[in-house]
């Protein structure tokens, strides 16, 4: 069964609880890694400089604390652009999705920012980024 590591642990428990309870039910079933909870102004800006971010801080879901976002990456983590390793991404994405709704927690996903299953229309892929819709 897999299960989150020390640092995963970490950044969940920087996020809001909705998203310590969706993610803590997802890991039971599909192994990811928590990459970024809350994120401080530093980090935000850094962020925002590595073109990770489209805003600046405070800002970002990522900047509350509890942060209203959450970076996860289905594990082991793979950054290459290949068509494969971008169908995991996408199906991790859905997943989780599909776990929030189950749940009742309403999130968006930033590999479909506007929720409507059309994924090419997209002008800023952020595939780890999922936040908290209140």
């Amino acid at each position: 069964m897999p299960f989150f590591g020390d640092k995963s642990k970490e950044h969940l428990s920087q996020a809001h609880p909705d998203l310590q309870r969706l993610f803590n039910d997802v890991i039971k079933t599909y192994d990811c890694s928590v990459l970024c909870g809350h994120r401080g102004k530093e980090a935000q800006e850094a962020a925002f400089r590595d073109e990770k971010s489209r805003v600046h801080f405070p800002n970002s879901k990522h900047n509350q604390l509890p942060s209203l976002a959450v970076d996860v990456a289905p594990y082991p983590v793979d950054w290459s652009d290949t068509k494969d390793a971008m169908k995991r991404w996408y199906h991790f994405g859905g997943y989780v999705k599909g776990v929030a709704s189950t749940m009742g927690i309403t999130i968006r996903w930033g590999g479909d920012w506007d929720g409507d299953f059309e994924f090419r229309d997209q002008n800023f892929n952020d595939l780890p980024h999922f936040e908290l819709v209140l």
